[in-house]
C-alpha cells in the first residue's frame, strides 16, 4: 500500500539501521483495518459485523454491538512527530500504513532491524477479544472472533509467514467454543492465543474457576502459548485529580505482577506441566521480587505449601517475560532465568522502541555476554513460538 504521509504529522522515514542483533519482538500490535470483517461473516450476520463510521468530530471510529470504540492517541503513533500526538481518536490516514497493512509493516520492520513479530489486536478487539466475547448476541460474538482469526491467518500472517508469529483470540464466554477455536487455529499454524490478565474484571469467571479448564487444556494439548497482555482486562480505576495515563503507564509492572501471581496460584501449570504462559509488556523488574517472595512463603511462613514442586520452579518452568530494555533490573536476569526473558518493541505504541530498537539493545545490553544476548533477543522467542530464524542470525 502506497500512502503519502503528511509531513506535518510524520517524521521523515528513518534510514535502515545496521542490524547487529537478530530481533524477535514478542509484543507488537496490529491496528484492525477498516475492511477486516468484510465478507467474513455468515450472510445473515454481516450487517452486525464491526464497521468503521465517521463520528460527529470527523473521526473514524469502530461501531459494534451498539457501542463505539476509538483508536486513542498513543495506540498508533510510530513515526509521528511527538508534538502531533494527542489522546484522541485517529483517522487511518493519520497512522503509518505499517500499523494495519502487512506489507508496509514488513517494510517498517526492515527499517528498524526487526526479524519477526507477535502482533496483538488493538482497540476494537480489546487485546484479547474481550469486546467480542461480551457481545450481546453470542452468535455474533463467535462470528466476530472467527472472522478476526481468519483475517489474521489470510491477510496478515500468510502475507509474510517468516516475519509474523500467528496469534489468535477466542470466544471466552463459552469454554467449549473457546477450546474448539484454539484447536481450529492450532491446526492451521497458530502458535499462541491472547487471554485476559484478570478475567474476573471483565465479567468472566476468575482464573481460579473450572470454567477455564477446557480452554487451558486445549492450549496445553496443542502447544499453544497463552499470551497475557497488560491492559487486557483494563487498568486501575481512575482517581479524581490524578494524571490517569501517566499513572496507569507507570503501573504496568504492578498489573503484570498481580496477574502473574494469580495465574501461577490458579495451579494450571501444575495440572498441565507443559503449559506455556508469556507475560507481555510488563517488563521484568518485578519478576525477581516475585521469585524471592514465593521462596519466602515456602521456606519461612509455609503459606505456599501444598504442591509437589516449588512455586518459583513452576514460574521458571512455565512462564516467560518480556522487556523493552529494563536497564536497572537486567542484573536480575539470572535469578529470573535468562532462558525466560524475551524482547519487545511494542510497535506502534507510544512507548515502543522502533525505529531505534537496535540502538536500544546496544546502549543498555551491550556489555551482556553474547550467548545471553542471543537468547533474549531471539533464541528464546524462536523456541517458545516455534518460529524460524533468518539464515545468518546475529550476533
Amino acid at each position: 500500500m502506497t500512502q503519502m504521509l503528511d509531513p506535518e504529522l510524520f517524521l521523515p522515514d528513518p534510514a535502515p539501521v545496521e542490524v547487529k542483533y537478530t530481533v524477535i519482538s514478542v509484543d507488537d500490535h496490529l491496528v484492525e483495518p477498516p475492511d477486516m470483517f468484510e465478507g467474513r461473516f455468515p450472510a445473515k450476520l454481516q450487517d452486525q459485523a464491526p464497521r468503521i463510521v465517521i463520528n460527529e468530530h470527523g473521526h473514524e471510529v469502530w461501531q459494534f454491538d451498539g457501542q463505539r470504540f476509538t483508536q486513542v492517541g498513543m495506540n498508533a503513533v510510530a513515526g509521528r512527530r511527538p508534538e502531533s500526538v494527542k489522546v484522541e481518536p485517529f483517522r487511518f490516514d493519520q497512522m503509518r500504513p505499517g500499523c494495519y497493512d502487512p506489507h508496509a509493516r514488513v517494510a517498517d520492520m526492515d527499517l528498524g532491524g526487526i526479524w519477526a513479530s507477535v502482533n496483538f489486536p488493538s482497540m476494537i478487539t480489546g487485546f484479547c477479544g474481550r469486546v467480542y466475547t461480551a457481545a450481546s448476541d453470542p452468535e455474533v460474538g463467535q462470528a466476530t472472533v472467527r472472522a478476526f482469526n481468519d483475517w489474521v491467518h489470510d491477510e496478515w500472517w500468510q502475507q509474510a509467514p517468516e516475519r509474523f508469529i500467528p496469534l489468535g483470540i477466542t470466544y471466552m464466554a463459552d469454554p467449549e467454543v473457546a477450546a474448539a477455536e484454539i484447536r481450529r487455529n492450532a491446526a492451521r499454524g497458530f502458535v499462541t492465543v491472547s487471554l485476559p490478565e484478570r478475567p474476573h474484571l471483565i465479567g468472566l469467571p476468575p482464573i481460579f474457576s473450572d470454567h477455564w479448564d477446557p480452554i487451558i487444556r486445549a492450549c496445553a494439548e496443542t502447544d499453544t502459548v497463552i499470551s497475557i497482555h497488560v491492559g487486557s482486562s483494563g487498568v486501575n480505576p481512575p482517581i479524581e485529580g490524578s494524571p490517569t495515563m501517566s499513572l496507569n503507564a507507570t503501573l504496568f509492572g504492578q498489573l503484570s505482577l498481580t496477574a502473574c501471581a494469580e495465574w501461577l496460584w490458579a495451579g494450571w501449570a501444575v495440572k498441565y506441566p507443559d503449559l506455556k504462559i508469556a507475560m507481555s509488556e510488563g517488563g521484568i523488574g518485578w519478576v525477581a521480587m516475585l521469585i524471592d517472595r514465593l521462596d519466602n512463603i515456602i521456606d519461612r511462613s509455609g503459606y505456599g505449601l501444598g504442591w509437589d514442586v516449588r512455586p518459583s520452579d513452576v514460574l521458571r518452568r512455565n512462564f516467560w517475560f518480556c522487556t523493552l530494555d529494563d536497564p536497572s533490573t537486567m542484573c536480575t536476569r539470572h535469578t529470573i532465568g535468562v532462558e525466560n526473558i524475551m524482547l519487545e518493541t511494542d510497535f506502534p505504541h507510544g512507548d515502543g522502541t522502533w525505529p531505534e530498537t537496535q540502538q536500544v539493545i546496544e546502549r543498555y545490553w551491550g556489555d551482556i555476554p553474547v550467548e545471553e544476548l542471543r537468547m533474549m533477543t531471539h533464541l528464546n522467542a524462536a523456541k517458545l513460538f516455534r518460529h524460524p530464524l533468518p539464515p545468518n542470525p546475529k550476533p
